[in-house]
């Protein structure tokens, strides 16, 4: 790669609706007795949101998969204590997909030659350990994902009316021991089914020497048909966080955009499923 031009910017603007309850934790809250042990994240005014970083963080998983990254030595260890391995997708492919939409992590990172923890855990000669440098390999990432707030009036007076909070409700559960059958129970702080929320994904269109047309705008695509079929935030395989996306707008923001004001070309679509591939290019 010999320049890197920023040539304009594709801004797909939605509501994603939930269609189960949905818990993303805030963390570091005291627990209060009789209260709820597992509260969501709060944006200033107490009202529940989604962290652009969780859902970026979930559509990078899926897409590693999806584009086949998750084996030994391209697996990089993020965060590698006794207790806890972070492992994700790193590469210095020019031509990954992953690495592209979602960046790089510039400096060094180990290289896991293995994908097994237990092997890593007796590691004492690094045998199954590279440290590789990444910083001539980064480029700026291409996809940037706001933070996701609450539509006040989606929690509508009838949810209420069963909520536990004026905008979560408080889901009791249970884990049997399968010996002595004591249960052990806790209660999660979720956000209802019903719920909307506005969200807002740029991905950023460079020219490498090639220009990127529109080839992340339909990464992007891809990856959150794929969070649609999977879940959001904790607990998925237990029902949580699953979600739609709906009243779908996509605009193109050249350079002219921001240069002349020159009004961005856009294209509208009632959900996901409804984008046409072809119909992409008309927004160049």
């Amino acid at each position: 790669m010999e320049k890197l031009i920023l040539t304009g910017k594709f801004v797909f603007s939605c509501q994603i609706e939930l269609l189960t309850g949905l818990h993303i934790g805030s963390g570091g809250q005291s627990l209060e007795i009789g209260g709820i042990d597992n509260p969501v994240i709060k944006d200033s005014k107490g009202m529940p949101y989604i962290p652009g970083s969780s859902l970026k963080g979930k559509m990078r998983s899926l897409m590693e998969f999806y584009h086949g990254k998750i084996e030994a030595g391209n697996i990089v260890s993020v965060v590698r204590k006794r207790d806890n391995i972070v492992r994700m997708h790193i590469c210095d492919d020019e031509d990954c997909l992953v690495c592209n939409f979602f960046g790089r992590n510039h400096g060094s990172h180990d290289v896991l030659q293995t994908l097994q923890i237990d092997k890593l855990e007796r590691d004492r000669e690094g045998m199954y350990v590279e440290n590789k440098e990444f910083t001539n390999s980064t480029i700026p990432t291409r996809l940037i994902v706001r933070d996701a707030y609450l539509i006040e009036d989606s929690i509508t007076e009838e949810m209420r009316e069963n909520l536990d909070t004026p905008y979560t409700e408080a889901k009791s559960e249970n884990t049997i021991d399968r010996i002595t059958s004591a249960a052990n129970p806790r209660v999660t702080e979720r956000i209802p089914a019903g719920a909307k929320f506005n969200a807002e994904f740029i991905v950023n269109q460079y020219d490498t020497g090639v220009s990127d047309d529109t080839k992340y705008l339909n990464e992007l695509i891809t990856s959150l048909k794929l969070l649609e079929s999977d879940y959001l935030g904790g607990s998925g395989s237990r029902g949580y966080g699953k979600i739609s996306l709906r009243n779908i707008k996509i605009e193109f923001r050249s350079k002219e955009y921001y240069e002349k004001g020159v009004e961005p070309k856009t294209l509208e679509f009632d959900d996901l499923k409804n984008i046409d591939p072809e119909k992409l290019s008309q927004l160049l």
